[in-house]
């Protein structure tokens, strides 16, 4: 009687300290959101940085890209991590560093302290983003039920990126530019917590360590590639400053595809490649990343530079945007279920197609209702569609032992797509503008990276209907 009693009342337990499904979800998912917030929120707010911290163009430039560069360049590492060292470590590791570099970073009483907060800020989200996708993929069986799951970690995501120029507005307007950082503070301590308690631990490792070399030569090359993308925007793309660090970067990747297939354990083994769901819908991703990643900077610039909107003003106009990612994303389970994961991908590639199009033939005049409302929610309604089916058939095809490593390469393709389509529109907008920067000719510039990118995406979404599986999220 005695161990049945034990029995039972240990089964008791077990059951008590298992957390319900939605808050294991919903912990992934604000970790998530704070990550693609921070890669946006500071950008109205650079003006108001420049005149507390003396800094020039070039540094205001790094304030984004430290960030943006640390968390392209540690994303396979921090995936991997995760695998080997637990989910849960990961994401608790990377969310108090990323914590504590906002609380460093918003009280910066120089430029180089805010420039190396941002930095860290960047290394931890890198090590919390991967975790983010696999707690949440593992904790929802492979079916109907994790499309949702994808679907509104996709939503989130997606979210905070559309968020912060709004929340970053109403912040600089009523307290000041430090508390787009200090925000992270309370925010991340609370989901520290509530991670603490909650989420199990998880790993798939069995006992490798981890593959040091491999490790050392992709975060090199993604940063250094990331570096000289981010040089593009300042110094053209024939400048010696832009050149080197780009075939730099592609050779130290080259090097470390060729030590992966050397090693024993590797860092990212290469067979994952040959996986046509994984391989392809990673494609996609760095494809659509690099088209619809730059929208929210254009419209911003556009509302602003163009029509006069105040930063905050500029934030509440791309609120319906917002909101139709959110439905996008919310909407994609349904249609999977009846059309399949690929047909969805590209039934939403194409609806944000004819968005970035209909964005194309802005005039320096516009109405906010046909020059930034309508077509910014059929952009982003069809970014909300494409981006779950995406995700889930990046993360379907991989064993268990390689779920942190595929999440963080779906992280990888997603925000090394969207630096590189920024440099490259950036690049392009600015060459058409030239130096005269009327209104006029900032909207000609801006059109025609909408138009660029329109481009882009309709060559997707022919690849993703070609490349893509034909596979339905629920069997």
């Amino acid at each position: 009687m005695a161990p049945m009693l034990e029995t039972t009342d240990t089964a008791r337990r077990s059951a008590r300290a298992t957390p319900p499904v939605w808050l294991v979800v919903a912990l992934a998912c604000a970790g998530q959101f704070l990550v693609v917030l921070d890669i946006s929120v500071v950008n109205v707010a650079l003006p108001s940085m420049r005149g507390g911290l003396a800094l020039d163009e070039q540094g205001l430039q790094w304030v984004v890209n430290a960030y943006a560069i640390a968390f392209a360049g540690f994303m396979l590492l921090g995936g991997r991590a995760g695998d080997l060292y637990g989910r849960k470590r990961m994401f608790l590791v990377g969310l108090g560093l990323f914590t504590l570099a906002s609380l460093a970073g918003g009280l910066a009483q120089d430029g180089w302290q805010l420039l190396l907060a941002r930095a860290v800020q960047g290394l931890g989200a890198a090590v919390l983003a991967p975790s983010t996708l696999t707690i949440v993929t593992s904790a929802v069986p492979e079916g109907a039920a994790r499309a949702r799951a994808i679907a509104t970690w996709t939503a989130v995501g997606a979210g905070g990126g559309a968020a912060g120029g709004f929340v970053g507005g109403v912040l600089v307007d009523a307290l000041s530019w430090r508390w787009v950082l200090l925000i992270n503070v309370p925010v991340g301590a609370l989901v520290l917590a509530g991670a603490a308690r909650w989420l199990t631990e998880s790993r798939a490792g069995d006992g490798r360590r981890l593959d040091l070399p491999g490790a050392l030569l992709v975060t090199a090359g993604l940063a250094t590639l990331a570096y000289g993308i981010s040089q593009t925007e300042s110094e053209g793309w024939t400048a010696a400053a832009t050149l080197v660090p780009l075939c730099a970067g592609l050779a130290l990747l080259a090097l470390f595809l060729l030590v992966e297939a050397r090693a024993k354990a590797p860092l990212m083994p290469l067979g994952l490649l040959r996986l046509r769901s994984v391989a392809s819908a990673n494609v996609a991703m760095l494809i659509s990343g690099s088209a619809m990643f730059c929208m929210w900077f254009f419209m911003t610039l556009y509302a602003q530079n163009v029509l006069g909107y105040t930063p905050l003003e500029a934030g509440l106009a791309l609120v319906p945007s917002s909101l139709a990612v959110v439905v996008g994303s919310k909407l994609a389970p349904r249609l999977m279920r009846a059309a399949g994961s690929r047909t969805v991908a590209v039934l939403g590639t194409l609806i944000a197609t004819t968005g970035f199009g209909w964005q194309s033939t802005m005039t320096a005049d516009g109405a906010y209702l046909t020059a930034i409302m309508f077509p910014g929610i059929l952009m982003m309604l069809g970014a909300g569609i494409a981006a779950t089916p995406l995700a889930s058939l990046a993360t379907s095809g991989a064993a268990p032992e390689e779920a942190g490593l595929v999440s963080g390469l779906v992280n990888t393709s997603r925000t090394m797509g969207g630096s590189l389509g920024l440099a490259i529109m950036s690049t392009i907008a600015a060459a058409h503008t030239g130096a005269t920067r009327t209104p006029q000719s900032l909207t000609e510039g801006y059109a025609l990276a909408f138009r660029t990118s329109t481009a882009l995406l309709a060559a997707g979404a022919v690849v993703m209907w070609l490349w893509l599986p034909r596979k339905t999220a629920a069997h």
